[in-house]
């Protein structure tokens, strides 16, 4: 793994210039390979959909890290409304992919392990980089509203980012609906919302999602928190 790094570390681009982002994307290199080597053993070329949904979660997480690397220029609040739009659109491809394991075990021409490690290694990247995003862009709209955004921002994206993943998922809408076929898109999130009680399970899914992705969030953003804690014991005179 160092040694991967280290041929990554020259290039400092921007959302590449920490050690948690060249980890990341060592992690996204060896997902892609995977799919790679499925190709080349199995001659099928399904599983190349993982690919442009790491891609589309992949946007969100660039449009928040320029904008955290350009927030003290942009002092405009309806140019960060522009901004955030196109984020909120895109964010919930970052969690969608967790719904890609629904494919597990429908294809046979690999071993299921290798399928498994595939697949959630995809799932896996596109949580991080939704997590990563939704925690700049939490701390930007702290820097906007002047207090802590906290819960109060971070359930509501999660709920939007729950259903946003059942409109895609089963409903098969794409984040670019939204300008190409706006009406039809609008009018299926009405009937979803005049009718609960008829879409009581539907609700539901988004409700349970909405859960899990905002304690995932909450973990995986305090995991480093804790690690500090841990080596500052280590530290100790007493150790």
């Amino acid at each position: 793994m160092k040694s991967i790094l280290t041929l990554i570390k020259p290039f400092e681009w921007a959302p590449f210039r920490s050690e948690f982002s060249r980890s990341l994307i060592a992690s996204i290199v060896f997902s892609i390979a995977l799919v790679v080597v499925r190709i080349i053993f199995s001659g099928d070329f399904l599983f190349t959909f993982l690919v442009w949904n790491l891609f589309l979660a992949f946007i969100p997480y660039v449009i928040s890290e320029w904008l955290s690397g350009n927030i003290t220029r942009i002092r405009n609040r309806i140019a960060i409304t522009f901004i955030f739009i196109p984020w909120l659109l895109f964010i919930p491809n970052s969690f969608y992919i967790v719904t890609d394991l629904f494919h597990l075990g429908h294809f046979e021409n690999m071993p299921l392990w290798y399928d498994l490690t595939m697949i959630f290694s995809f799932a896996w990247n596109g949580l991080l980089l939704g997590v990563l995003s939704v925690r700049q862009m939490e701390k930007i709209m702290e820097i906007f509203l002047k207090k802590k955004a906290g819960l109060l921002f971070v359930f509501p994206i999660m709920f939007l980012n729950s259903l946003g993943i059942y409109i895609g998922r089963y409903l098969r809408f794409n984040s670019w609906d939204i300008i190409t076929d706006p009406f039809h898109l609008i009018k299926e999130i009405l009937r979803l919302a005049i009718h609960p009680i008829e879409y009581k399970f539907v609700w539901s899914m988004v409700f349970c999602f909405s859960v899990f992705m905002t304690l995932l969030y909450l973990t995986l953003i305090n995991a480093n928190y804790l690690g500090r804690i841990d080596s500052n014991k280590m530290k100790s005179p007493g150790l």
